[in-house]
């Protein structure tokens, strides 16, 4: 059975509704290291069809006002902005990247969940984008920046293995950016939080892995540039001699 093609298009518009690694900060020496502006290269790169990219990340940013974090969090929240922030864009990719601030203030996990599911509902309703999760990210400095102080190891794969549900339960990817950092303290600047230039570029593949293993589209250029060439023309040919037939069945 072929493995499901869950986007045939180029993509046209990413917005990216995020916390402080997708905003980006004095971690980095420059906007152009967050795994977003990375990850918005490499699909370019893919594409003859232009992207727009739109970074709607907020340091210390909360899913909602009940995580325990709001109060001291930047404002508004993730379910405060998503109608201004990402409906209003109308995205095609739509990158949902929460849970790292409200684990940390210990907010519970269903809570956490449903305003999750709140916003991936709604901005479907909306604009029906192709929506990609990501899980929390790796850090360090479990005791430090109280009230987020709070989170573990242990609690944080309790928030991924949720995440990783709702993908499932909602019909989103999830880029398993836990995984690609895998526990490495040295991905993690000295400030215990945030990911350095390693562990962005790591992120970002990450992400662009989902997106290739799932999207068609971002194959169409490179095919329709290979496929006139002598040497698809001829693999192609003595491929169907011997009964093994070339099947671009994603592209009908």
């Amino acid at each position: 059975m072929p493995h499901r093609d869950w986007w045939p298009r180029p993509f046209h518009r990413m917005v990216v509704l995020g916390e402080s690694t997708v905003e980006g900060g004095g971690w980095l020496e420059s906007p152009s290291e967050r795994w977003t502006d990375v990850l918005a290269a490499l699909i370019r790169a893919c594409q003859t069809e232009p992207l727009e990219y739109i970074n709607k990340g907020i340091g210390a940013n909360a899913i909602s006002t009940r995580s325990p974090g709001y109060a001291n969090s930047r404002k508004p929240s993730a379910m405060e902005r998503y109608k201004g922030d990402v409906i209003a864009n109308r995205p095609d990719l739509f990158l949902l990247c929460y849970g790292l601030n409200d684990m940390r203030a210990a907010m519970p996990i269903d809570e956490f969940i449903e305003d999750m599911r709140t916003i991936i509902a709604d901005v479907r309703v909306a604009c029906n984008p192709l929506t990609v999760l990501t899980t929390i990210y790796y850090m360090t400095g479990w005791k430090s920046w109280p009230p987020y102080d709070k989170g573990s190891v242990k609690l944080t794969e309790a928030y991924n293995r949720r995440i990783r549900k709702l993908a499932d339960d909602e019909g989103c990817l999830v880029a398993d950016v836990w995984q690609a950092e895998g526990k490495a303290d040295w991905l993690i600047n000295p400030d215990g939080v945030h990911a350095n230039r390693v562990a962005n570029l790591l992120i970002a593949h990450r992400a662009f892995e989902t997106l290739a293993q799932n999207c068609s589209g971002l194959c169409r250029a490179t095919y329709d540039r290979d496929l006139p060439t002598g040497w698809t023309q001829g693999t192609m040919k003595a491929r169907a001699e011997v009964g093994d037939p070339h099947d671009p069945w994603w592209r009908r």
